[in-house]
C-alpha cells in the first residue's frame, strides 16, 4: 500500500485520531524495512518429546541421529537420510560445529529437535566452500537414534523373577533363551521368536557378544530382564553387515528356558518317601510308574497319566533315557520323587524333533507303582496261625478261601467278600495263577496269609482286560476256609476198601460180558455214595467217569470188554483208570 496516500486519507478523521494513527504507521514502516536482528545463540524447537527419557545426552557421549540441514528459506543443502546413514560423532570434543555440539546436549532417544544454529556457531564468515555461503544461518532438523558413552558397560533391567530361583546361571552354563533385539531406538533387528527357535549357547566363553555374554549371567529359569550394551560390547564399528549399524547400542529382550552345565548329573528333589519301604529297586528290576514330563520352564510334554496306562520298563538295562535309568534305582513302591534330568543324560543335541527341544533339560515327576525282578519268587508272610493245624494243604486237595485282592499301590481289584462265596480250587490243578497255588500250599483250615505274586507268577505281561494291568505285582490277603483232601498223584478215583475180586461181573448188569459206558457211570457212583470209593474233589464227577471209562475202552468201541478191564495197579503204563 502506499504510505502517503494511506496518510492523506486521514484527513477526514479529527486531529488527534490522526496523529496516532500517523505515527504507529511509521512505526511499522520502520519494523518492516529494518535490517534481521543477528542471532546471538542457537534457538532450538522440540518438535517431538517421547513419553519415557530413560537417558539424556550429555557432553562426551557418543551419537548416532538423523538430520536434514537446510537454510532459512528451506533450501536443503545436506541429509543423513540421502545418504542412507546416520550421522556418528562424539558430542562436545569439538568434532562438530560449536552449534551442533550445543543442540543435541539435552538429547533423548526417539526425540526430535529444530535447531537454529547462527554463523558465528556455524561456518562463520567462511562458510563451507560452494555449499554454505559465509555468515549463514543453518536450521537443522535432527532425530536422535543412539548415545552411549565410553564407559559404558552392560545395563541389566530385571522385570519379571520368578518365584523360585534353585540356580542361576554361571560361566560355562549352558543355556537355553528367546530374545527379542532391538536397536536403541525400538528398531527390531531379530528375535528368536520368529524363528519359533530358541538360542541355544554356553556362557561365558565367548561363544556371544561379550555384552550378551555379561548380561545373561546370574539368570534364573523363568526370569526376563532387559540388557542393553554399547557398541564396544556388541557389534562395535562395523555393525553386523546387514541389520545392525556400526557403532550401535543393542537391547536384548530375553527371557530364559533352560539352563545346565555338561558336568551335570541328574538332581532328585521332593521325594515323598512312603512310612513302609521295605524294599528299593536296584538295577534289573522291572518298574511300572506314572510320571508327567515337562521342560524346565514347565512346558509340558508328556504324561503316562494322558494315556491311563503306566510306563513300564527295565531300569539300569538302557531301555529308557541314560538319566532315568539312574533316576528310577533305589525308588519304594508309592514313592514320589522329581528327576531332573541334563540333557547329555536324555535325548542330547537332537531331541525328539517334535516335543523335545535339542539340549533340553527334563523334568519328571514320577509316582513309583510297583516294581520286581524276573528272579522274585512268590513272598508269602503267615499273619494268622491256628493252634492246631494238622492238616496242611498239598497238592490234589479241594481247598475254600476268602481273598481280597489289590495292586502294590494299594488299588482294589477284587474281592470273595464281595460275593459272599469262598474261591474253591483243587490245588495243582492249574485253575489259579502258580504264585496263589504256592501262597495256599501248606495251609491249615483257618490260616491267613500276606501273599505278594510276582507278575510272570501271576498274569504276566497282558494282565487281565480292565482288572489286573499287565507286569503287575498282586498283592493277596488269603484265609483258608475248608479243604478236603485230594487223591494221590495220578488218580482220580481211589477205593476205600478192598476192591471186589467180581468188579467186572458187578458193572455187568446184564451179563452180556460187556460194560456199557451207562452201567459203568452207575456202578461208580454207587460205590461213592456207599463210601466205598472216592472221585477226586472238585471236578465235574461225570467229567472224571467219563475219562475212566476212556482209559478202559482200548480199542474205543464204547464198550469194556473183561480183556480191556484193568486196574490202574495192573497197568505198566500209569494213567487214570479204575
Amino acid at each position: 500500500t502506499d504510505t502517503r496516500s494511506y496518510i492523506s486519507s486521514l484527513v477526514f478523521l479529527r486531529p488527534c485520531v490522526q496523529r496516532m494513527l500517523y505515527l504507529s504507521v511509521l512505526v511499522a514502516f520502520a519494523a518492516c524495512n529494518a535490517p534481521p536482528v543477528p542471532l546471538d545463540d542457537i534457538l532450538i524447537e522440540k518438535t517431538f518429546v517421547p513419553e519415557q527419557c530413560v537417558r539424556a545426552v550429555k557432553v562426551g557421549d557418543y551419537v548416532r541421529y538423523h538430520y536434514n540441514g537446510m537454510f532459512p528459506d528451506g533450501k536443503k543443502f545436506d541429509s543423513s537420510y540421502d545418504r542412507g546413514s546416520t550421522y556418528n560423532v562424539f558430542v562436545g570434543k569439538k568434532q562438530l560445529i560449536q552449534g551442533m555440539d550445543k543442540a543435541l546436549v539435552g538429547m533423548c532417544i526417539n526425540e526430535r529437535r529444530l535447531v537454529k544454529i547462527p554463523p558465528h556457531l556455524a561456518y562463520g564468515k567462511q562458510g563451507y566452500g560452494d555449499i554454505i555461503p559465509p555468515d549463514s544461518i543453518l536450521h537443522f532438523d535432527v532425530l536422535l537414534l543412539d548415545v552411549w558413552n565410553p564407559e559404558d558397560g552392560v545395563q541389566i533391567n530385571t522385570y519379571h523373577t520368578p518365584s523360585t530361583c534353585s540356580r542361576k546361571v554361571e560361566v560355562s552354563d549352558y543355556v537355553r533363551y528367546h530374545y527379542n533385539g532391538t536397536l536403541l531406538d525400538g528398531t527390531l533387528f531379530d528375535s528368536s521368536h520368529t524363528r519359533m527357535r530358541t538360542y541355544d549357547t554356553y556362557v561365558g566363553i565367548g561363544w556371544l557378544i561379550a555384552g550378551m555374554d555379561q548380561g545373561l549371567l546370574g539368570m534364573c529359569v523363568g526370569e526376563r530382564r532387559i540388557i542393553t550394551m554399547p557398541p564396544s560390547l556388541g557389534y562395535g564399528e562395523n555393525g553386523d553387515g546387514s541389520d545392525i549399524p556400526g557403532q550401535a547400542s543393542l537391547v536384548f529382550d530375553v527371557i530364559l528356558l533352560d539352563l545346565h552345565n555338561p558336568r551335570d548329573g541328574i538332581t532328585v528333589t521332593n521325594q515323598k518317601v512312603p512310612e513302609s519301604c521295605t524294599r528299593k529297586s536296584i538295577a534289573g528290576d522291572f518298574v511300572r510308574y506314572h510320571y508327567n514330563g515337562s521342560l524346565l520352564d514347565g512346558t509340558f510334554f508328556d504324561s503316562s497319566y494322558s494315556r491311563n496306562r503306566t510306563y513300564d520298563t527295565y531300569v539300569g538295562r538302557g531301555y529308557v533315557i541314560a538319566g532315568m535309568d539312574e533316576g528310577l534305582i533305589g525308588v519304594c513302591v508309592g514313592e514320589r520323587r522329581t528327576i531332573t534330568i541334563p540333557p547329555h543324560l536324555a535325548y542330547g543335541e537332537e531331541g525328539t524333533g517334535t516335543k523335545i527341544p535339542g539340549s533340553a533339560v527334563l523334568v519328571f515327576d514320577v509316582h513309583i507303582i510297583d516294581f520286581h525282578n524276573p528272579s522274585d519268587n512268590t513272598q508269602i508272610t503267615v499273619t494268622y496261625k491256628p493252634e492246631t493245624c494238622d492238616k496242611q494243604a498239598k497238592k490234589g486237595d479241594f481247598v475254600k478261601y476268602h481273598y481280597n485282592a489289590s495292586l502294590m499301590d494299594g488299588t482294589d481289584i477284587d474281592s470273595t467278600h464281595n460275593y459272599g462265596k469262598t474261591y474253591d480250587i483243587v490245588l495243582g490243578a492249574n485253575q489259579v495263577v502258580p504264585g496263589m497255588e504256592d501262597g495256599l500250599m501248606n495251609m491249615c483250615v483257618g490260616e491267613k496269609r500276606h501273599v505278594v505274586i510276582p507278575p510272570h507268577l501271576g498274569y504276566g505281561e497282558r494282565g487281565v482286560t480292565d482288572e489286573v494291568p499287565g507286569s503287575a505285582v498282586l498283592v493277596f490277603d488269603i484265609e483258608l476256609i475248608d479243604m478236603e483232601e485230594g487223591l494221590p498223584e495220578g488218580y482220580m478215583f481211589i477205593w476205600n476198601d478192598d476192591v471186589s475180586p467180581d468188579l467186572f461181573s458187578e458193572m455187568d448188569k446184564n451179563d452180556d460180558k460187556q460194560v456199557e459206558p451207562s452201567e459203568f457211570t452207575d456202578y461208580i457212583l454207587r460205590q461213592v455214595n456207599d463210601g466205598k470209593g472216592r472221585l477226586a474233589p472238585g471236578f465235574d464227577p461225570y467229567r472224571i467217569i467219563d475219562n475212566m471209562f476212556s482209559n478202559q475202552d482200548r480199542n474205543g468201541d464204547g464198550k469194556i470188554t473183561e480183556a480191556e478191564f484193568k486196574l490202574k495197579a495192573d497197568e505198566a503204563a500209569a494213567h487214570d483208570e479204575l
